[in-house]
Formats: structure tokens, C-alpha cells, sequence
């Protein structure tokens, strides 16, 4: 990888392949090179763009600079955003959704962006993110028990069923996750208490000016799709776009044509 420095001296691992106007992508929750479905995004998408990955901090091969704020992580998106050439189309998935929504918000240079399935909840359909949700992730993790802390944001955080994170516990992947388990708390503050079952705040984002795309999966749950189009809602001009077939687990090749789309478009 790459690195560059953000404003506050924090080394970020980035990755650049591809040919064409500038598109960057960011990771949701325990995602970084090698371990995100990104890549294969990437992939798809270097055909007609320059596309670049990079390891949110504290993760992969980006350092994780003391006290954590949210702002740090978009002052990170603007340096690799620098690193394109000063302006880029901007891409997130899950909470790296949320976290481009916040650069955008806060005046990264972004072109356009585009967002798949940030996980707000804004009802009652599923139970809200617990309010001592982030003091069990920091206790377990105060007490070096990352795995804990990895189960207790599946469990109260996504919101699966115990016994199936009981058997993730035995898959491969488990390890490469409890590796980062220490940054769960920064995807917290990058929710900016949207999980709590109610609507998002008017205006919460009304400082984006740039067109924007709002992506969900037609298998995604129901609370899900609802905080989606919530959030669609809310943007000025954003188009609303449903998946056919596709989960919250999307599959590039279902993902990349309709990115490809909205990207290529010329400025107005």
C-alpha cells in the first residue's frame, strides 16, 4: 500500500488502481484491505475509474492517533480525497455510508456521492442500538477481551441472532475481526446516535450540495430499507435506488454497474 498523512500526522494506507476520474471508496465496521468487500468493488470499477481504497485508521496498514474523533476520520477521507487530485467521487457502505455523509456534510471536495445501506434505524421494527451499548463495547475491550467486544456488536449492534454469532466464532474471518475489534467504538461515534428507533433529525445533512445516490438491497430486512429511504428522503435531489435480489452483504457485480452509472455522469 500507499500512505499519506492526515491533518494530524496519522499515516493512511491507501491503494490506487484503475484509469479514469477519481472515486473513492470507504469501508464499514472491521473492513480494511484484504478483508473488505471494497476490493472486489474496486475491481469491478477500474475499468472506468481511478479507484482508491484505503484502511480507515487504526486499521490494516493506517495508524490510529489518540483521542479518536470523528473528525479525524474526515479529515482522513479528505487527505486521501488529495491524494485523487483534490476532488473525487465519494462511495460508502454501512457506516463508511454514515462517514461519507459526514465529509460530505463537512466539505470534503466530493463530486457525487453515493451510499449503500448506512444502518440507521428510525422505528420500531427492530430493537434500537441499546443506550449502554458503547460502555460494553469499551469495557470488553478495557479489559482485553476483543472477541467479546466483536460479539457484542453482532448481538446488540447488527442485531444477530446469539446462536449464529456462536458459530462465526469458529470461522476464519472471526480472528481478522477481533484484530480491529478496538476501532468499533469509532463506528459508534460515525452513527451519531442514528440507531436509537428514531427519525433522523431534519436537516441533519443539509449542507450537501453534491448529487447524491441512496442504494439499498429488495432482501435487505425492513428496518433497513426504511432508514434508506429515510435518509433518501432527506437529501436534496438524491436518487433512490433498490437492488433487486441484494442484502445488506451486497455482491459487487450487482452494485458496480449502477455506481459506474451515476459516477460517469457529467457535472451539471
Amino acid at each position: 500500500m500507499t500512505t499519506t498523512v492526515s491533518a494530524d500526522g496519522t499515516a493512511i494506507g491507501y491503494r490506487r488502481v484503475g484509469s479514469g476520474p477519481a472515486l473513492v471508496l470507504v469501508d464499514g465496521a472491521l473492513c480494511y484491505h484484504g478483508s473488505t468487500p471494497n476490493d472486489a468493488l474496486a475491481a469491478e470499477l477500474a475499468g472506468r475509474f481511478t479507484v482508491y481504497t484505503y484502511d480507515r485508521r487504526g486499521r490494516g496498514e493506517s495508524g490510529d492517533t489518540r483521542p479518536y474523533d470523528v473528525e479525524r476520520e474526515v479529515e482522513d477521507v479528505a487527505a486521501v480525497v488529495k491524494e485523487a487530485g483534490g476532488t473525487a467521487g465519494l462511495f460508502g457502505i454501512s457506516s463508511g455510508a454514515a462517514l461519507v455523509l459526514q465529509a460530505a456534510h463537512r466539505g470534503v471536495p466530493a463530486g457525487r456521492i453515493a451510499v449503500y445501506e448506512p444502518p440507521f434505524i428510525v422505528d420500531r421494527i427492530r430493537k434500537p442500538v441499546p443506550d449502554e451499548y458503547p460502555a460494553r463495547l469499551e469495557g470488553a475491550l478495557d479489559a482485553g477481551r476483543p472477541g467479546d467486544a466483536v460479539k457484542i456488536f453482532m448481538t446488540a449492534g447488527v442485531g444477530l441472532p446469539a446462536p449464529m454469532v456462536a458459530l462465526m466464532r469458529l470461522m476464519p474471518a472471526w480472528s481478522k475481526m477481533k484484530r480491529v475489534a478496538h476501532t468499533l467504538p469509532y463506528d459508534t461515534a460515525v452513527m451519531d446516535g442514528h440507531q436509537a428507533g428514531r427519525p433522523l433529525p431534519a436537516g441533519r445533512w443539509s449542507a450537501i450540495m453534491a448529487p447524491s445516490l441512496v442504494v439499498d438491497g429488495g432482501k435487505s430486512p425492513e428496518w433497513m430499507r426504511n432508514g434508506v429511504a429515510a435518509l433518501a428522503a432527506q437529501l436534496p435531489g438524491s436518487e433512490y435506488r433498490t437492488l433487486p435480489g441484494q442484502t445488506h452483504l451486497v455482491k459487487a457485480t450487482a452494485l458496480a454497474p449502477v455506481l459506474a452509472e451515476f459516477f460517469a455522469r457529467p457535472s451539471s
